[in-house]
């Protein structure tokens, strides 16, 4: 009997049961749609995943098999299950997120709960900025941002143009714009927060601190 292994994929690259032909087109098409729902290019995607943008091109495409590491960066970078990336059912999200069922979760000195179901086009939050927390932090990044101001007073700086927001005010602007956050008042500001790029790594986000204080 001929071995189902060959050495583009390798003898554990498949399930025994099924050859790659039955697996990448499912797949393939997945790796493309989620990513697409997620906004991000498809050099980026690559980028964060550590791959070459050539190689997550064939692994869309269905010229390669992607592998359970790269599936499990894949997912976590789009936001979703490696269920969900091999084409599998994923189970209705509840619509209804309570109060108590949101856990904080600190990054980089600000507090988030997450006020919406994972996996979705948009990814809700509500935020705590500390003063004095990540205001020479450049964020740039593909999709768009919108936030309201629930408490406290804050500095929004797009481009070179810095806003004063206070609660009651919003702004929603497109996530390439460079822009940065700061917290105006000793006791930081808290905001809701909206964006289109699901889950991503907090490095993936920054340019790196800039010299001075924000205007």
């Amino acid at each position: 009997m001929e071995s189902m292994s060959s050495p583009e994929t390798g003898p554990a690259s498949a399930d025994a049961s099924a050859g790659p032909d039955e697996i990448l087109p499912v797949v393939a098409p997945q790796l493309r749609a989620l990513r697409r729902r997620a906004s991000l290019t498809l050099e980026a995607a690559a980028r964060t995943a550590g791959l070459s943008a050539a190689h997550l091109s064939r692994l869309e495409t269905g010229q390669r098999q992607p592998s359970l590491p790269v599936l499990l960066a894949l997912a976590r970078i789009y936001g979703t299950t490696v269920s969900e990336l091999l084409g599998e059912t994923v189970a209705e999200r509840d619509a209804v997120v309570r109060a108590a069922d949101m856990e904080p979760t600190a990054a980089g000195g600000w507090t988030y709960w997450q006020a919406g179901a994972a996996g979705r086009g948009m990814q809700a939050l509500r935020v705590h900025v500390p003063h004095g927390s990540q205001g020479d932090i450049v964020r740039v990044h593909p999709g768009e941002e919108w936030l309201y101001v629930l408490k406290g007073r804050m500095r929004l700086r797009l481009g070179d143009t810095t806003h004063r927001l206070a609660p009651g005010d919003s702004a929603h602007f497109d996530s390439l714009t460079p822009h940065r956050i700061a917290a105006q008042d000793p006791d930081g500001v808290e905001l809701l927060f909206v964006h289109t790029l699901l889950q991503s790594p907090t490095a993936t986000l920054c340019l790196g601190p800039i010299t001075g204080e924000m205007p």
